[in-house]
């Protein structure tokens, strides 16, 4: 390996351990640390190492690791993160997963929906996959603010059970979900 090649390759081990286990990434984040196939086959050099692990195409993690579990998968958030800035695209979570994110529901999902305003595509990590759903305009207004995940997850629970089982379930949340549930506010909660 060439000084240069040993030089990027040593500069990105630092970056990522400096961020931590668990840290989601993509080669976009290393671009100042010299030419695109230098940070390629470095992180090919980490990845077969056994340092890194590559997720999907052009995505790779640092793996948290557990004592008798072994290496975790990385969170579903920590992966949103990156492919939008990989993409350079808005995410806004849906469905089942937005109202396991808000207390709203006990069931974990097992099929991670993302509104998007980028392209419609799943992207297999693991044994999860994540889905990248194409939205209008209208439903990525309100994409990264909590306003955004309280409508999607109304959306998802449905109009008779929003106003009486979620809402009892949640006494703290309560106020604010009554408030989000006007429907002059929000008349387009329901189709």
């Amino acid at each position: 390996m060439s000084e240069t090649a040993q030089s990027t390759y040593l500069k990105i081990l630092s970056r990522i351990k400096g961020h931590g286990r668990g840290w989601v990434f993509t080669p976009n984040h290393f671009q100042d640390m010299g030419s695109r196939s230098a940070v390629a086959l470095a992180l090919m050099r980490h990845s077969q190492a056994g340092t890194i692990r590559q997720l999907a195409r052009g995505l790779y993690d640092y793996p948290r690791e557990h004592a008798s579990l072994g290496l975790l998968a990385p969170s579903v958030d920590a992966v949103a993160r990156a492919l939008a800035g990989r993409d350079a695209i808005r995410l806004q979570p849906a469905g089942g997963y937005a109202a396991n994110l808000l207390g709203l529901s006990d069931q974990v999902p097992m099929k991670i929906v993302f509104l998007t305003d980028g392209p419609t595509r799943k992207v297999p990590v693991g044994k999860q996959t994540i889905t990248l759903k194409k939205t209008t305009p209208k439903n990525m207004a309100t994409a990264g603010k909590k306003s955004g995940l309280v409508i999607q997850a109304l959306r998802h629970l449905g109009q008779s059970v929003t106003r009486t089982t979620s809402l009892s379930s949640s006494r703290s949340r309560a106020s604010f979900m009554v408030r989000m549930t006007r429907p002059t506010k929000f008349p387009y909660l329901w189709p």
